[in-house]
C-alpha cells in the first residue's frame, strides 16, 4: 500500500488590511492582504513532542533586546507544533510564503479585535424587547436572568459582558494571490484582528 506523506506548512504574518481583486471572468474577490514573514527557524523543541520555534522581525534597537532574548531576538516569537517533519529544519533557516502556492487552502488564527463592555443584543444576538405595548427604555434589556428555583443567576447565562479580544481561529480560506518578492499573501474573505495583528498560518 502506497502512503502520500503530507506535512503541515507554516508562517507568522501580519494583518495588512481587505482590498479587492478580480479574477479571470472579471469578477470581485475581496481579500485580506497579509505580510507573510520572513520567519527565521529558532530553535527545534523535544518536550515530549516535537515542535518548532519561529521568529519575526529582527529587532535592530539594542535597548528592545532583554538578556533573556538571546539568540531570538525579534519581535514576534511563536512555537508551530502538529505534523511538522522537524528534521527538514535547521536553526536559522528562512521561511517565507514561496512554501505556499495560489489556491491553497489554509487555517489562519489571531486576536479578534477588542469590543469593550457591550450588551446581550451586540454580544449574542438577543432580539430585545417590543419598541411598544408598554416597553419603555427597554429595547435592548435581555430580561429576566434568574428563575423561581434555585433562586440565583445559573452559570453560563448570557449576559452582557466584555467582548472581543479573543484567539479566533478560522478554518478553509483560499490563497487568492501571492506576490513572492514583497512577501504578501492575498487570501480571500475576511481575518480576525485589526492591522497589524501577529496571525499564526498553517496549511
Amino acid at each position: 500500500m502506497f502512503y502520500v506523506s503530507c506535512f503541515m506548512k507554516f508562517i507568522l504574518g501580519q494583518k495588512i488590511g481587505m482590498t479587492q481583486i478580480f479574477d479571470n471572468d472579471g469578477k470581485v474577490i475581496p481579500v485580506t492582504l497579509i505580510l507573510g514573514g520572513p520567519c527565521y527557524v529558532l530553535q527545534k523543541k523535544r518536550d515530549g513532542y516535537e515542535s518548532i520555534q519561529v521568529g519575526m522581525k529582527r529587532l535592530e534597537k539594542k535597548n528592545k533586546i532583554k538578556k533573556s532574548m538571546k539568540g531570538k531576538e525579534y519581535k514576534f516569537v511563536k512555537e508551530f507544533k502538529g505534523d511538522i517533519d522537524i528534521s527538514k529544519y535547521n536553526t536559522g533557516d528562512e521561511i517565507n510564503v514561496s512554501i505556499f502556492n495560489e489556491g491553497d487552502k489554509i487555517k489562519v488564527s489571531g486576536i479578534s479585535k477588542g469590543k469593550g463592555f457591550q450588551g446581550g443584543v451586540k454580544r449574542h444576538g438577543f432580539s430585545g424587547r417590543n419598541a411598544t405595548h408598554g416597553v419603555k427604555h427597554e429595547q435592548r434589556t435581555i430580561g429576566s436572568t434568574g428563575s423561581r428555583f434555585p433562586q440565583r443567576v445559573i452559570k453560563g447565562r448570557r449576559m452582557p459582558g466584555r467582548m472581543g479580544y479573543e484567539r479566533v481561529s478560522v478554518k478553509n480560506l483560499k490563497i487568492a494571490k501571492i506576490d513572492k518578492e514583497n512577501n504578501l499573501l492575498a487570501v480571500k474573505g475576511a481575518i480576525p484582528g485589526h492591522r497589524g495583528t501577529l496571525l499564526e498560518i498553517r496549511g
